[in-house]
């Protein structure tokens, strides 16, 4: 007999899986398919399907293809976003297809920030890139990094930059510059803190080889153009070397900086060619100061420093927004070396025991001292003085020139689009003063140069050094100079000159000594010499000279003391650096050696000759009987000074 089954207890049927229906199939399959898939994407994820989006993006805002050959990501709570092989595309005038190019740059980005709108980045590295920064070949348009300008988005903040074996290359063909720099990161004081930027490099800077080392304490300021960033540079072109360190905001512009600069040299001249600021030819120097710019004009504030065996300081700035640029300057020296002054004639400085000359002007001092002639040749350079304005002042309290007792100088100078004038140039000599005026015009292609000159008050006795004749010596020296001439050198303007050259002095004294150490009495000389020497008052003095075509001829040429009376004649020539001038003394006193005879100065500049002219002696002796028809210049009267209440004895004793 079939026993039925026992039937199920309720506790155990709840235990008991039921068969899903269809609706129950679908969901689990749904849900193993998405589960499969999760698992597959990331057996498979690459983050290379990024790079077509991403670089798409770039190019749309800067016109700048990218390009990047792999893309990788680790993702955390600091994400680092990896790309290796990536370049950057140039701009279309540029020397080589690519701005910009690395065989890797790594990016540390921070992920929570991001929904706060802030990009903040850890770190950013950078293995062995390569950037070129060229100039515009069209003048006044930005360079191949112009698509760094300003915008919109979203603020960056990048705490450490580390380069590994980079390059920088700067380029401007336009100013014949290329700088080639090796680049790198230093070691970090503190682990936290950013790395220096150390750079190295050598290139051309305007045509001249320049080289360039220093480095930054952090280059992350690049990333705020208001923020300073720090540098220090030691770069050399030639025989010039700088040596800049402190701020520069907003490096891709160059347009506010504030630096100590320490410039030294072989020749100011050099920086010509270097920065476009045309300087006369100098001795070596070495200056120190502080160097800014704001826009378009470049401040050396309060420098300081030596120019051969000159102290030099003041303030300069130039401003290039104008079609040339603009110095302008206030100078001022304690004590000058006259010499110091000789590159603005064309002429070296000079360089004999304890004088500052570099090479060069040794050289050329060597080769002037082998040549027949005095008068510097040297021709301006015209492009010079076309290529720039200028507005300097210049003040030497003391002048050094054991040649000539100068006390002190005042210069202005004006230069305007290739004319240039000194307005004024005036100097302290021996107890007076010269005041003059020069005006060269180089506009055109040979120069224009009007000279005019006055002396007052020059005191006879402080032209001479030697203490001795200093006592012997005493009276007032005036005169006048006007002269115009055509020429691109001292020599060649002198020469063809024209004008009136005037000197005269009123009543004085001279000692015996000075005049019969002259040449003018043999006797009186070797007596003198050995028994001492008396005063012999001056009556007056003068020569007046006019010129032309570069010859001074003898208009009227007197000497009188109560002890000699000389009267001249002849010509100074200009153009050949000759003399022929003769001179008739007539001694007043008895002295059986006396010569009596006309004194012939002739030869050249260089080497004069003072010499008895027999020949004359019969024959023109009469003519220094007519001094009644000899007199000065009317206008030379007013410049003779004697000193207070005192008249010049010119005007009444020689009258016509």
């Amino acid at each position: 007999m079939n026993t039925p089954p026992a039937p199920a207890s309720p506790r155990a049927s709840r235990w008991r899986f039921s068969r899903p229906g269809k609706h129950g199939q679908r969901w689990l399959a749904a849900i193993a398919l998405l589960l499969a898939a999760i698992v597959v994407l990331l057996l498979l994820w690459d983050w290379n399907w990024f790079k077509g989006p991403l670089e798409r993006m770039v190019q749309a805002r800067t016109g700048r293809a990218l390009h990047i050959g792999h893309l990788d990501v680790d993702l955390g709570s600091t994400s680092t976003l990896r790309a290796d092989r990536i370049s950057f595309a140039n701009a279309g005038w540029a020397q080589r297809p690519d701005m910009a190019h690395a065989d890797r740059i790594e990016i540390d980005l921070r992920l929570w920030p991001l929904l706060r709108g802030s990009v903040q980045l850890p770190e950013v590295r950078l293995t062995r890139p390569d950037v070129l920064l060229q100039t515009s070949p069209r003048r006044g348009e930005p360079g191949n990094w112009s698509f760094l300008g300003s915008g919109g988005g979203q603020s960056l903040q990048l705490k450490r930059l580390r380069v590994d074996d980079g390059r920088l290359q700067f380029l401007d063909e336009a100013g014949r510059t290329d700088i080639q720099l090796a680049v790198r990161s230093g070691t970090s004081k503190q682990a936290s803190a950013a790395p220096p930027l150390l750079l190295e490099g050598k290139g051309h800077w305007r045509g001249a080889s320049f080289s360039v080392r220093g480095g930054t304490e952090s280059p992350l300021e690049l990333a705020d153009s208001d923020h300073p960033f720090r540098l220090h540079l030691d770069g050399q072109a030639g025989a010039t070397h700088a040596i800049a360190s402190g701020t520069l905001t907003n490096p891709f512009r160059l347009q506010v900086f504030d630096l100590r600069l320490r410039l030294s040299g072989k020749d100011l001249e050099d920086l010509y060619p270097l920065v476009g600021i045309a300087m006369p030819s100098s001795p070596p120097y070495r200056l120190d100061g502080r160097l800014k710019r704001e826009h378009d004009v470049w401040r050396y504030e309060k420098f300081s420093g030596q120019v051969g065996d000159s102290d030099l300081a003041g303030d300069a700035q130039i401003d290039v927004a104008g079609e040339r640029p603009r110095l302008a300057a206030d100078l001022v020296s304690r004590r000058l070396d006259f010499d110091d002054l000789a590159g603005f004639v064309g002429a070296p400085p000079k360089t004999g025991a304890g004088e500052t000359a570099n090479s060069a002007q040794k050289a050329r001092a060597a080769a002037l001292a082998a040549r027949s002639t005095v008068l510097p040749d040297t021709p301006y350079n015209l492009d010079k003085l076309r290529a720039m304005d200028a507005d300097v002042r210049w003040k030497a309290h003391r002048i050094n020139s054991p040649s000539l007792p100068l006390d002190d100088m005042d210069a202005h100078l004006l230069l305007d689009a290739g004319l240039l004038r000194l307005e004024p140039l005036n100097f302290g000599v021996a107890g007076g003063n010269i005041r003059s005026t020069i005006r060269m015009d180089a506009r055109q292609p040979r120069i224009t140069t009007a000279l005019e000159a006055s002396v007052r008050g020059v005191q006879l006795g402080q032209l001479f050094p030697d203490a001795r004749l200093v006592k012997q010596a005493s009276g007032g020296i005036g005169g006048q100079l006007r002269l115009t001439g055509n020429g691109n050198s001292v020599a060649a303007m002198l020469g063809s000159s024209d004008g009136n050259v005037a000197i005269g002095m009123g009543r004085g004294h001279i000692g015996n000594l000075l005049m019969e150490l002259a040449g003018l009495d043999v006797a009186e000389s070797l007596k003198f010499l050995f028994t001492g020497d008396r005063q012999i008052p001056l009556r007056c003095a003068f020569a007046d000279f006019e010129v032309k075509d570069g010859r001074m001829q003898a208009d009227a040429l007197a000497f009188d003391t109560t002890d000699t009376l000389i009267v001249g004649e002849g010509s100074i020539d200009l153009k050949h650096e000759r003399l022929d001038l003769l001179l008739r003394p007539r001694p007043k006193d008895v002295s059986i050696l006396a010569l009596r005879s006309p004194l012939h100065i002739d030869g050249s500049f260089k080497n004069p000759s003072f010499r008895p002219d027999f020949k004359a002696l019969g024959l023109r002796g009469a003519v220094a009987l007519t001094l009644g028809s000899i007199a000065p210049p009317a206008a030379l009267l007013a410049l003779i000074e004697t000193g207070p209440g005192k008249d010049a004895d010119c005007g009444g004793r020689y009258a016509k």
